[in-house]
């Protein structure tokens, strides 16, 4: 029984991780790593894999100097002080924005992919966000029902897109590399590959039991690494990377990657397999993110979520990002390249590793909790790592305007 009883530890510590971690990124994958080609983005999603791996353990040993139960703004404010604090509040506030735009205009573009839908884009991103507001207003609840719906959904059409597409790829297709292409990729490949926010859950869930921890991130996070390898595979190999309707050009006008399938596969199983699944994958990490947004403002606004503030917060959490949406329809993208490039890149990327330095070496805590192991050459290259991909996506944004 004891067995038993640690098994299901780890597997719900294991599907908590793949849960978290696979959303919205991954209709943008095979767009952001197209121009790059299938080869050189499998070593890129290894390497971003790899690098998260590390900083989660990273965190799981800052979590070790703390008391039970504390969040991630605490560890920081402990670790690195009041402005440390205020600082990842200002991060964390713009990494919920720029992915809540990002479902946001998203959820519109799905919805104007199914045959038939009437309504223009701005009307498709409003009811997007009405049908979804209520059910985070009413609360976790409400949350929990729907969630166990939208997650049967992603499996059912993930599994039956895999199924009805695979005959469609076209080998040759796959053999496209452009290495130079490649570090472009890593804003939205850390949008896809983020978990570490839930830590701090997974400590508590799993009685701060660190070998059970480590077991529950290292398959949790290798989940979604084969899930998104085999969509990339299945993109990559049915929609062309240049051309007319290309992922190349799917990608300047911010598109996911369901738009341009229908432009390359004639089988109406594809499509509606295909749309569902994108329809599914949104939703499933809109709402828990949206509801963790809520709270987010609720607590640093030390607002009772009861009554007219409650209104008022649902009116933020969806209202400022569909405003946004609808205003910039292209900006799906954009939206995750800000998320992933920056917030990402600072918050799960650079963070970790300072703060483990800062543990250590500066403030001297115990030894005995050491989890990332490499000393610190290995903290020096995952900041160097984080930096080259905040100083490529700041660059990017201000002397190109992407």
């Amino acid at each position: 029984m004891r067995i038993i009883h640690s098994l299901g530890h780890v597997v719900g510590g294991t599907l908590l991780v793949a849960g978290t971690t696979i959303g919205v990124g991954m209709l943008a994958l095979p767009v952001a790593t197209g121009p790059a080609g299938f080869i050189p983005s499998f070593i890129t999603y290894i390497i971003c894999w790899l690098f998260m791996l590390c900083t989660g353990l990273a965190l799981v040993e800052v979590n070790l100097w703390m008391p039970k139960d504390t969040s991630f703004i605490s560890m920081a404010e402990k670790v690195l002080g009041p402005i440390g604090k205020n600082i990842f509040w200002v991060a964390y506030l713009f990494l919920f924005t720029t992915v809540m735009i990002a479902h946001v205009a998203g959820g519109g573009e799905i919805l104007l992919g199914i045959p038939g839908w009437p309504f223009p884009h701005w009307m498709s991103a409003l009811l997007y966000t009405g049908i979804l507001a209520p059910v985070v207003y009413l609360g976790t609840r409400s949350v929990d029902r729907l969630n166990l719906f939208l997650i049967s959904g992603v499996i059912f059409f993930y599994f039956g897109f895999v199924a009805v597409s695979a005959s469609s790829v076209k080998l040759n297709l796959l053999t496209h590399a452009n290495w130079g292409k490649t570090l472009a990729t890593f804003p939205i490949l850390f949008t896809a590959f983020t978990y570490q926010v839930i830590i701090p859950t997974l400590m508590s869930y799993m009685e701060r039991n660190v070998r059970k921890v480590r077991l529950a991130i290292f398959f949790g996070s290798s989940i979604p690494l084969v899930i998104y390898l085999v969509w990339e595979f299945l993109i990559l190999g049915i929609v062309p990377p240049d051309g007319s309707f290309g992922l190349i050009e799917a990608g300047a006008l911010g598109k996911n990657a369901v738009t341009p399938l229908k432009h390359f596969v004639q089988s109406e199983w594809i499509l509606t397999f295909s749309n569902w699944f994108a329809f599914f994958a949104l939703t499933t990490s809109f709402v828990p993110l949206a509801l963790s947004f809520f709270d987010f403002l609720a607590d640093g606004l030390k607002w009772h979520k009861k009554g007219a503030k409650r209104l008022s917060l649902t009116a933020v959490v969806f209202g400022i990002p569909a405003v946004i949406a609808i205003l910039y329809p292209n900006i799906f993208l954009v939206a995750l390249g800000y998320a992933g490039g920056i917030s990402c890149a600072f918050l799960f990327g650079l963070m970790p590793p300072v703060m483990v330095w800062v543990g250590r070496y500066i403030k001297h805590y115990p030894h005995e909790t050491r989890q990332l192991f490499g000393g610190k050459p290995l903290l020096v290259l995952l900041m160097t790592f984080a930096f080259l991909i905040l100083g490529s996506e700041i660059f990017l944004q201000i002397y190109t305007g992407r």
